[in-house]
């Protein structure tokens, strides 16, 4: 009898879900024991929402960025917000320079500034900001770019005032974007032409969801190269500049071919 129900036994039916899974991080088609979820689905949870709250909280870590840049020059300034709980509070503070970091900011005539910000992800900004920042000094070669900007308790627009204090007639901003539960080191890049203090996010084009598993470094690179020449002719960014670019592995073919033709 026991042999008899063995071989009567039905197969296990195959997840329909398992081929979707491959093609998202989201938390789709999830099991269930009873009425609660599989034991090893809350734990992955929970883990993803613990690394995503590290990811707001966690300082960035100048140091290892500042030792990256070797000798090369830089400035390192902070928002109004004193700390990190002010912060999260009070984003307009975040958006403010600190007056004694401010005049730390020398003038003088530049391109471009990037600006490597905290924002509400430290890890991405330690993850992505400088290689990005490398790529775009390579490819900017005839630009007058200034020396990098790292800047802690900032928000967005944080950018507008260093660019103006610096006197550089555009910035880029890479900074860490809110952490969710399936990605807690994605970095944006906010271009603003002619910022000024007060200047509205509609007067800038932005790069999002740069991470690993999402647009990655080399790709943000062409991408972000395309909009900063067709930004210098129009002379702006925002909904006025249509983000046209071609398809990333046409830029990235555009870029090897001009190149190229430098190195002759």
């Amino acid at each position: 009898m026991t042999d008899d129900r063995i071989a009567s036994t039905p197969s296990r039916i195959p997840d329909p879900w398992q081929d979707l899974r491959q093609l998202t991080r989201a938390r789709i088609g999830l099991g269930r024991t009873g009425n609660a979820l599989k034991t090893d689905d809350v734990l992955d949870f929970q883990a993803s929402h613990a690394q995503a709250r590290d990811a707001v909280h966690t300082p960035l870590n100048i140091e290892a960025l500042t030792g990256s840049l070797g000798n090369e020059p830089y400035y390192c300034v902070q928002s109004r917000a004193p700390d990190r709980s002010t912060y999260l509070r009070r984003p307009d503070l975040g958006r403010r320079l600190d007056p004694e970091a401010a005049a730390t900011l020398p003038k003088g005539d530049w391109n471009v500034v990037f600006v490597a910000a905290d924002g509400l992800s430290s890890f991405a900004t330690q993850q992505s900001a400088l290689p990005l920042f490398r790529t775009m000094q390579a490819w900017l070669s005839d630009w007058t770019v200034a020396p990098l900007v790292i800047a802690t308790q900032a928000r967005v627009a944080l950018g507008d005032e260093i660019a103006v204090t610096l006197g550089a007639r555009m910035v880029v901003m890479m900074i860490g974007e809110r952490p969710g539960l399936s990605v807690a080191d994605s970095m944006g890049v906010y271009l603003t032409y002619a910022p000024y203090v007060g200047c509205p996010d509609s007067s800038r084009n932005c790069l999002s969801n740069i991470h690993p598993h999402g647009m990655t470094v080399p790709a943000a690179a062409v991408k972000l190269s395309w909009l900063m020449r067709e930004a210098t002719h129009l002379k702006l960014t925002g909904v006025g500049l249509k983000d046209a670019a071609p398809e990333t592995a046409a830029l990235e073919n555009s870029k090897t071919l001009l190149e190229k033709d430098n190195d002759q």
